[in-house]
C-alpha cells in the first residue's frame, strides 16, 4: 500500500475532493482508508448495550484507497510515490516530484 496510517492525504475524487487529513485506519482486506474528517457519514443508533443513549452519530466512512493522494511534506501538494533503499537496506517511499523521502 502507498498510503500508511498517519500519513496526511488529499481526496482526489468524490464529494469531498480537494479535503486533506490524517489517515487513521487502513483496511487491506477492502483496500480502503479511514481519514480524519472526511467522507462523515450519519449512523442512526437505538440505546441499548454499549450505546447508553440512542441517537444520530456522525462517524468516519471508509474511502477507497485510489481516491487518495499523499501529501509530500516538502512539495506539501499531493504526489505518486515510488520505493527506494537506503544505504543501511531499509525500503522507503519516495517522493516522484522532488525525490525526497516521505517515511
Amino acid at each position: 500500500m502507498a498510503v500508511h496510517k498517519n500519513d496526511l492525504v488529499m481526496v482526489i475524487a468524490g464529494k469531498d475532493r480537494g479535503k486533506r487529513g490524517k489517515v487513521l485506519r487502513v483496511v487491506l482486506e477492502t483496500g480502503r482508508v479511514v481519514v480524519e474528517k472526511i467522507n462523515i457519514v450519519k449512523r442512526h443508533t437505538r440505546p441499548g448495550g454499549a450505546a447508553a443513549h440512542g441517537g444520530i452519530i456522525e462517524k468516519e466512512a471508509p474511502l477507497h484507497i485510489s481516491n487518495v493522494m499523499l501529501i509530500c511534506s516538502r512539495c506539501d501538494r499531493p504526489v505518486r510515490t515510488g520505493h527506494s533503499f537506503l544505504a543501511d537496506g531499509r525500503k522507503v517511499r519516495v517522493c516522484k516530484q522532488c525525490g525526497e523521502a516521505v517515511d
